[in-house]
């Protein structure tokens, strides 16, 4: 669903049956190694599954490991202090414990968190305050400190302005060493919020406050809800109950109006962008117009930013130039279009100071590769032509020549890390070995921090050098797990109905028997933004699975069309009928089931939150007899009252796909149902607002269908925190007691 709380909803959830895989199809646990003697292993309990993380039951790294601004140095945190290491000759230059710091920084922790470093200063973040202290060269000693208020949020700090943009409530602010709180925007209208992501986080968003290259400018978003209409949420904390009411723009209704303000540091001006309006070619100003501002980029002279624009109807984006001191808008630099969706999700990268070049990301051609632009015609020339996706942009080197990119690799399950020249068409795989690497890059482009995991490598850090890919392990993490008796892990490959490649996955138990006959838990997303199954350590499950494999059961999870990381093809097919293509791909892995001989085909269950939510109520009313239970947390009952952005983004609006809309509306099927169906909702669930839930409710009792309902006071979209063990308790619990 929403991308920013996607993950967190997930991890907190005619065919070909081959189960062959270019990676090993069956894994032990999550990949552990069986100790040579044989002893006796521990039970892994629920609560240690759920709570692993806190309990130790991940595989560790480095702390607070990243590089040295501008330097091929890097930093981390290691028995209590922090560390400077060369990455080519992998000697300590510097060690900065408690006795470095306790001089200069009385009051604070004895050695503080460090949140960047470059070669002479250090930021300290405490909790309402910022210190730039450097700590080499002529100034040695000297600290700057900057003071931002009690709740204060969203707080941006930059280090050449040596200030901190931050908003309370719905006001903009700015702080420096001398003034905590210079007004930039302030509004007595509620209704407008400044500085605060906007259109819920779509688009790539995830902030609204944008610094310019040199720190002289601040832009930032503006969004005006004053047409969205309120919806209501529960507080019981109090006596009596209160209504907190949240903006929430319900698909084919009003939306917020989004406007981009720049403020310039020196004069303590502040100016809205777009004072020149012009039908279609967009402008961030003037009257109301709700199409969408994503992926604000500044120029390296600071003269310019750049935003895409997309449409309403998400078909159409423009990436527009508007000038700085002029405020108005220049020109549409290019254009793209597509019949289904077109999605900007990352901001132009200039590799250099010449403001004619700019490196734009986009899947344009099936697959999001990237592009270097010449901003003086609009031109495209592609610098990767991969027939696999990036996955992320980790930045470009010091003399603008290279840039490095994160990709999937021939295998959708797996990502690697590239060397892309900004000369001509010519890459470079600089991680051999196969799985997940996640990746960070030096300054000068020649080292890259690697954290590399598979289905049997619990955690490599590592330093690589990017030209030679000559290796140095910083840490080797062991199996955390090693002494627990754990379920085994196969990921395997289907074949959808319309001929393309599915991934799966699927865990047995430990005592697993080919002659018995076992039942099934599946486990669905099924949506946009979201894979489930990677070739990372564990697969990319959760650790539940585990647990529940050694109840006795089998539990299997198939990455159907739609799900992320397979290429725009793969996920388009969903448009204009959310859940049929899903629906198919999730009963091609029923059929798969029903084929082996220890599948108990009687008994299936299905589980899912979210978009995984809706794809078990789906599944559970539009094909009853199937499954025999169902578990569905925070699950879409009605597109249309979910959110605008990502809801007519797949869906289009209500008006214009009156049949779509009707046809996954599942309210109409509640009196097909079968088995037994239990649905979940956090009541303060501000994602996928809890009418969705209560409507299906109600809509049970007008059918005479009984059903199951539980709420989680307080809760919003997931259910966090120890309070996530009875959550799952209750799910796991409902699925053994009723799948029969």
């Amino acid at each position: 669903m929403r991308n920013t709380l996607l993950y967190l909803s997930i991890i907190l959830s005619t065919c070909s049956f081959s189960q062959k895989t270019e990676i090993p199809s069956t894994l032990s646990g999550p990949h552990f190694r069986v100790p040579e003697e044989k002893v006796e292993l521990k039970e892994l309990t629920l609560n240690d599954a759920v709570l692993g993380y806190y309990k130790g039951l991940y595989p560790s790294g480095i702390s607070a490991l990243k590089f040295v601004d501008g330097t091929d140095d890097y930093f981390y945190y290691e028995d209590k202090a922090y560390h400077i290491k060369d990455a080519k000759t992998q000697t300590k230059k510097l060690t900065l414990d408690s006795a470095f710091f306790q001089k200069d920084f009385p009051g604070l922790p004895s050695v503080p968190r460090i949140s960047m470093i470059n070669a002479t200063e250090m930021i300290i973040a405490q909790r309402n305050q910022t210190i730039i202290y450097t700590y080499s060269g002529d100034n040695k000693g000297k600290k700057i400190i900057i003071n931002t208020p009690e709740g204060a949020a969203n707080k941006e700090f930059n280090l050449y302005a040596q200030a901190v943009a931050y908003t309370i409530e719905n006001n903009l602010y700015l702080a420096t060493a001398k003034d905590s709180m210079i007004t930039i925007v302030e509004n007595a209208n509620t209704n407008i919020v400044t500085g605060q992501a906007i259109h819920r986080f779509e688009f790539g968003i995830s902030k609204g406050i944008f610094w310019s290259p040199d720190g002289n400018y601040v832009a930032f978003y503006q969004k005006d809800e004053t047409d969205v209409a309120d919806y209501p949420l529960l507080d019981i904390s109090k006596t009596p109950g209160t209504v907190r009411s949240i903006k929430y723009p319900m698909a084919g209704q009003k939306s917020e109006y989004g406007k981009v303000g720049v403020y310039n540091i020196k004069k303590g001006r502040t100016a809205f962008l777009g004072l020149v309006k012009r039908k279609m070619m967009m402008n961030t100003g003037g009257e109301k117009d709700d199409h969408y501002l994503s992926n604000v980029t500044w120029s390296p002279n600071e003269q310019s930013i750049y935003i895409a624009e997309v449409n309403r109807d998400q078909n159409h984006m423009w990436f527009n130039e508007y000038s700085v001191k002029g405020k108005n808008k220049v020109r549409t630099v290019f254009e793209e279009k597509h019949d289904k969706w077109v999605e900007p999700e990352n901001p132009g990268f200039f590799p250099t100071k010449d403001e004619n070049t700019m490196l734009w990301m986009s899947e344009k051609d099936g697959f999001m590769n990237l592009y270097k632009v010449n901003m003086t015609n609009g031109s495209w020339d592609p610098l990767t032509n991969f027939d696999f996706p990036i996955t992320s942009f980790m930045g470009i080197n010091n003399t603008g020549t290279e840039a490095y990119v994160q990709a999937t690799g021939g295998d959708g399950r797996e990502r690697n890390l590239y060397v892309v020249s900004l000369k001509e068409l010519d890459v470079m795989h600089v991680t051999p070995s196969r799985g997940t690497h996640n990746g960070q890059v030096s300054n000068s482009g020649n080292y890259m921090i690697d954290v590399f995991s598979n289905t049997t490598t619990p955690r490599i850090t590592q330093i690589i050098e990017t030209h030679t890919i000559e290796i140095e392990k910083l840490k080797v993490s062991k199996n955390p797990l090693e002494e627990y008796k754990l379920a085994t892990m196969e990921l395997g490959v289907l074949t959808s109905k319309s001929g393309e490649k599915l991934y799966s996955r699927m865990f047995k138990p430990a005592d697993f028997s080919a002659n018995k006959k076992y039942p099934v838990l599946i486990y669905v997303y099924g949506g946009p933004h979201a894979q489930l199954i990677t070739n990372s350590w564990g697969g990319g499950a959760s650790m539940w699975m585990h647990w529940m494999a050694n109840q006795g059961y089998i539990v299997y999870t198939v990455d159907g069309r739609g799900s992320a990381n397979r290429g725009f093809n793969f996920e388009n097919q969903i448009h204009r009928q959310i859940g049929e293509v899903e629906m198919e791909d999730q009963l091609t892995g029923v059929d798969y089931l029903k084929s082996l001989p220890y599948v108990d085909s009687k008994r299936l269950a299905v589980h899912g939150w979210s978009y995984g939510g809706f794809m078990t109520t789906s599944l559970m009313l539009r094909h009853p007899g199937v499954f025999t239970t169902g578990v569905a947390g925070g699950p879409v009952i009605e597109w249309k009252w979910y959110e605008i952005m990502y809801g007519e983004r797949y869906m289009d609006s209500p008006q214009d796909n009156p049949d779509g809309y009707k046809k996954n509306s599942l309210m109409q099927y509640v009196k097909d149902l079968e088995g037994k169906l239990l649905t979940i909702h956090g009541t303060i669930d501000d994602v996928v607002v809890m009418q969705h839930n209560l409507a299906l409710v109600q809509q049970s009792v007008t059918d005479g269908i009984q059903m199951d309902f539980f709420a989680y006071p307080m809760h919003p979209h997931n259910v966090r925190g120890k309070d996530r063990v009875h959550l799952m308790t209750k799910v796991l619990n409902y699925i053994i007691e009723n799948n029969k």
